[in-house]
């Protein structure tokens, strides 16, 4: 068996989009990703589904894994032929043990590539609105770690020369020697008055930061039980923090929201709450596919052999459009031969997907739901009208049922079935046990039902208690229904069945926080 190849990638400090582009291309190609707990956990969605993971950070049950074991593992992956990707938080490099990891996979003839990061001791300050470096205030830096008891730091520190090397003083992982810290640096020059910042999980939706100075942090810390992992940036730059924080000023900001959509779907929900300073987690409980089933591809057959015959096409989702054109081209049929037809669309989504394949729905309800096409349509339906209407598997019955009580033929067409598609997540049951997802977004019932079917197969008996205190938003009311007859507690149902209804609803919810 050939050698495999070690990829040894810097993750960033925690948003993933701050990953290089050659760092996600060796994360989505590798059999196997070995991953620690400050590697940002959406990025895990972009393993291949085939690829091995690898927790080798902290769990509750379990202590990290010695380093040692590290290098070995990445060098029995290698030698079993496979791609594998080392995920580090951060920087490599940077206080990263890279060159440990390194050393073993060189020393067994193992290929390898070092991807740099980008490190937290400028991304995690710059998040905070401190600039590392400024024209008038510091011309360099210096990145020092803190984790070392105050003897090893001693040791590997050199506080007479390094107090007053540089205008900044970047600390990483020093949180529980802050005071030790501030007195060396005191002790050796620097005034009492020295402006300090301490930011903990920067770049994600827990970024918290404290500003003192370095003669009160370590009382400050202590008050606010200030946690690590974080960030210790000292020097006159910690003062631009007033007038340059952005990120914490976004309206969304500090909010975690799971995004159940389908994959193919999320990324405009996701890219939205990332705009406006949410973090999206995306885990998405369904999957749309053309269905197989015999029955129903009969049925589709049959339904387009007579196109001319059809006086509407009622379309109640983007998925319904999507799915009835690509019938169309598998069966061969001219949209032309629809001539006779007038299209009507259920919400403004619907419609421009329509109008962006060139046809105009001639009928837009006011609510964005089957009962408000009918509201809209009432007074063109006539007795013997024939209407066709592309769905889900998953529909619900109450339309062509109304139809059919005016006299109108409903053809229904099964032209697409949702499945469950919820995989395996640790890293998502963690984060509901610890508080970690402020809000879920659901916009369909079946992404409520998939979602807690999902929580009880990774071990939940309960799964409604895990959503207790968590911002249920629904995106219109038959949804909202359906989260309350599963026991959930809904905080608020869009106006408007549209993404952009849903972004308003959670934007109203932080405001009223």
């Amino acid at each position: 068996m050939s050698k495999g190849k070690v990829y040894l990638v810097g993750a960033g400090p925690g948003d993933p989009k701050l990953i290089t582009v050659r760092g996600l291309e060796a994360l989505k190609k590798s059999d196997a990703v070995v991953f620690d707990r400050l590697a940002g956990p959406q990025l895990l969605g972009e393993i291949s589904p085939a690829a091995e993971r690898i927790y080798v950070g902290k769990r509750p049950d379990r202590h990290t894994m010695k380093q040692e074991e590290i290098n070995q593992l990445l060098v029995d992956l290698a030698l079993q032929g496979k791609t594998v990707c080392r995920l580090k938080g951060g920087d490599p490099t940077v206080f990263g043990r890279v060159g440990e990891e390194a050393e073993l996979l060189k020393k067994n003839g193992v290929p390898y590539e070092i991807v740099p990061g980008i490190t937290s001791a400028i991304s995690v300050p710059a998040y905070a609105g401190i600039p590392v470096t400024h024209r008038d205030l510091a011309s360099s830096f210096s990145v020092i770690t803190g984790h070392e008891s105050p003897d090893k730091l001693d040791r590997s520190i050199q506080w007479d020369k390094v107090t007053n090397a540089t205008g900044t003083l970047v600390f990483l992982m020093g949180v529980s020697k802050i005071g030790y810290i501030s007195d060396q640096l005191m002790k050796h020059g620097r005034p009492p008055s020295t402006p300090v910042a301490l930011v903990r999980w920067g770049t994600r939706a827990e970024q918290d930061t404290l500003v003192g100075t370095l003669a009160d942090i370590e009382a400050k810390v202590l008050e606010a039980d200030f946690q690590p992992p974080a960030v210790i940036v000292v020097g006159e730059v910690v003062n631009q923090r007033d007038a340059l924080r952005w990120v914490e000023d976004k309206p969304l900001f500090g909010r975690r929201i799971l995004v159940t959509r389908a994959r193919s779907q999320a990324s405009e929900l996701s890219a939205r709450i990332d705009e406006l300073g949410g973090e999206p987690y995306e885990y998405p409980v369904i999957e749309t596919r053309m269905t197989d089933a015999p029955a129903a591809v009969g049925a589709i057959r049959n339904a387009l052999a007579e196109p001319e015959s059809y006086d509407w096409v009622m379309l109640t989702s983007v998925n319904g459009v999507d799915f009835f054109f690509r019938w169309l081209e598998e069966f061969g049929v001219d949209i032309r031969r629809l001539h006779k037809a007038e299209f009507a669309a259920v919400g403004p989504a619907t419609a421009a997907v329509l109008k962006a394949r060139g046809i105009l729905a001639s009928q837009l309800p006011e609510t964005f739901q089957a009962e408000g096409l009918m509201d809209s349509l009432a007074s063109r339906l006539q007795p013997g009208q024939r209407a066709l209407l592309p769905r889900g598997d998953l529909a619900r019955r109450w339309l062509p049922e109304e139809l059919r009580k005016l006299g109108v033929e409903a053809v229904e067409l099964d032209v697409y079935e949702t499945i469950a598609a919820a995989p395996q997540d640790r890293m998502l049951m963690e984060m509901l046990l610890e508080g970690g997802i402020h809000a879920v977004t659901f916009t369909s019932s079946s992404t409520v039902t998939n979602l807690l079917e999902a929580l009880r197969k990774m071990g939940a008996e309960r799964p409604q208690d895990l959503l207790h205190g968590v911002d249920i938003v629904c995106i219109g009311p038959i949804t909202a229904k359906t989260a309350g007859e599963n026991g959930l507690r809904v905080t608020a149902t869009a106006q408007n069945a549209t993404i952009e209804g849903l972004i308003q609803t959670l934007l109203d919810i932080q405001s009223q926080a």
